[in-house]
């Protein structure tokens, strides 16, 4: 398959099967790994998506490709996140799978954060191969590289020393220093850092360590000094600069994306490249560095826990093809901004033109590709909706029928006149998505119809006014659907002037229609804005529109 200019999967692709073919026609593997710490974020599952779309575009061309996913569950718990009680703070520096579940759903802290993740990746089509950190270092798999890299400490702390005065822009001068200076007693650097016996946490740091025997000794901040031969014990694990390369030879890695932080000149991925050549008798993966997901909006949609916006809480608002297209149409070094505020209605035109687009083949090769992909992997495409109605009408239809899906289907019916909806189910999962958005806006910015006409309001209006209300219910039965009535309520200021319904709106008229789009607000919903008029109208039906509208 040739390269298509622009298409940073294929390119990434020809990469990864250009490495495998260096090292002798190795496994075609890429890498994804996620701390459970809290909430899984946006930013994470860029970490996912990435390697996916580039293990999916290997598996279209009929190879096989494992997309791993490295749970590093064996992390030490740094901090509790908003919205869990303090007195978990007693569980920090134990491992994430060995500290509960603050809400007692699951068997850990890590088990409750990656449950949710699993049910995204699914509803995504994402594949992956999960790896539990915990089960490797305890079940003793990784011991023969712990007690290597203990043998080969200086020869890694003269690698690190490299690097400890390079500082990364924008970044410390290393990641996580914390475990990396763990190591360091009485001037001697150690690459392990053992979890207490007594206490379970990691406050500890190696004391000594005989290459011979492999019995090491250790001190903890709780009082307690101990030790074990690492040859028959496991009771800890590497610290994250050579964990990591040490894993790449394990797995035999071939491609892994990582942030930012991880990618700048002295950073973890640089330092592991070396130490993956020097110690651990492996090559580096091809690797791609990727920028930072942002939301706009966020402060609408922040999850209750952590306050971030979680995988889950995106795919309660949009489709699943189109969180897929979010995160593959961009080049990885590219930002992401997603928005989840009134703005996502234009993300739903885009993709909707899109479809239009590459139906009618139209779309450039590079739409085209990301549209493929964005459909679903090679496994087969995800559902979609039957009847994909544009999202601000099923927005707006939601809010004014405040659910009620007897009002729903007659609102959408109403709109649809031409092909009359048969049925909700044949606007959903696009619906759901719409009616879950909806509910996540403030009050002022939901649509709270007036019970009553403002009869105050009513009284005031001056004759142009009134002319115009008579003019709008006149003609709503000969224009009742969602285009005649667009037509009826940008051309009664027309009316009004002489003109026909399809004249060119001049300066001035299209200033009397916004006056009358803000009277309509403003006795219809109480205040100056609100949803699209035409679909309001249309949601409200004639007989409610003549009550409010007029003086009884």
């Amino acid at each position: 398959m040739g390269v298509k200019q622009g298409d940073w999967v294929v390119a990434a692709a020809d990469q990864v099967i250009a490495e495998a073919k260096r090292r002798g026609g190795a496994p075609l593997v890429c890498a994804s790994g996620i701390s459970p710490s809290g909430p899984i974020h946006l930013g994470n599952l860029r970490e996912l998506m990435v390697p996916h779309f580039v293990a999916d575009e290997i598996r279209r061309r009929g190879l096989d490709c494992r997309h791993l996913l490295s749970w590093d569950d064996y992390d030490r718990l740094r901090k509790i996140p908003a919205g869990v009680p303090e007195s978990w703070s007693e569980h920090i520096g134990r491992p994430l799978t060995a500290v509960p579940d603050p809400c007692g759903e699951h068997g850990s802290w890590a088990e409750h954060f990656k449950v949710p993740l699993r049910a995204a990746l699914s509803e995504l089509g994402v594949e992956v191969d999960e790896i539990s950190q915990t089960q490797m270092y305890t079940s003793g798999r990784y011991r023969e590289r712990i007690v290597h890299a203990m043998r080969q400490r200086r020869r890694i702390d003269a690698v690190l020393g490299q690097y400890r005065t390079k500082k990364p822009a924008g970044g410390t001068e290393l990641e996580q220093d914390d475990e990396e200076s763990a190591g360091l007693a009485g001037g001697d650097y150690y690459p392990y850092r053992p979890y207490c016996e007594v206490c379970g946490r990691d406050s500890t740091v190696v004391l000594a360590f005989d290459d011979e025997s492999t019995q090491m000794q250790y001190r903890c901040e709780c009082g307690h000094e101990g030790g074990f031969a690492l040859t028959e014990t496991d009771g800890g694990k590497l610290v994250w600069k050579v964990d990591w390369p040490m894993r790449w030879a394990f797995e035999g890695v071939t491609f892994e994306a990582g942030g930012v932080d991880h990618s700048s000149p002295g950073s973890s991925f640089a330092v592991g490249s070396q130490l993956v050549r020097e110690i651990f008798d492996g090559q580096p993966p091809a690797y791609l560095g990727y920028a930072f997901v942002g939301i706009s909006g966020m402060a609408k949609m922040s999850s209750s826990k952590g306050g971030v916006v979680t995988p889950a809480d995106l795919l309660r608002v949009l489709e699943a093809p189109m969180v897929r297209w979010l995160y593959g149409r961009r080049q990885p070094r590219q930002a992401i901004t997603i928005a989840l505020g009134q703005e996502i209605q234009r993300t739903y035109d885009e993709w909707d033109v899109l479809g239009q687009k590459a139906e009618a083949g139209t779309a450039s090769e590079a739409e085209a590709a990301a549209r493929v992909r964005a459909a679903g992997p090679v496994s087969g495409p995800l559902s979609s909706t039957p009847r994909p109605l544009p999202f601000r009408l099923l927005a707006a239809a939601a809010d004014v029928a405040a659910g009620d899906p007897v009002q729903t289907l007659r609102i959408l019916r109403d709109a649809t006149v031409e092909e009359p909806l048969a049925s909700l189910d044949d606007a959903r999962p696009r619906l759901d998505r719409a009616q879950a958005w909806t509910e996540t806006l403030p009050a002022e910015e939901r649509t709270q119809v007036r019970g009553e006409p403002d009869v105050e309001r009513l009284e005031r209006l001056d004759p142009a006014q009134r002319e115009a209300l008579k003019l709008l219910l006149d003609g709503l039965d000969e224009h009742w659907s969602l285009p005649g009535l667009t037509s009826l309520v940008y051309g009664v200021p027309k009316l009004q002037a002489g003109l026909p319904l399809d004249a060119s709106a001049t300066p001035e008229l299209k200033a009397t229609q916004r006056e009358l789009f803000v009277l309509l607000y403003e006795l219809l919903v109480g205040r100056d804005t609100g949803p699209r008029l035409p679909t309001l109208l249309l949601a409200l039906g004639p007989d409610r529109l003549r009550s409010l509208l007029t003086l009884a």
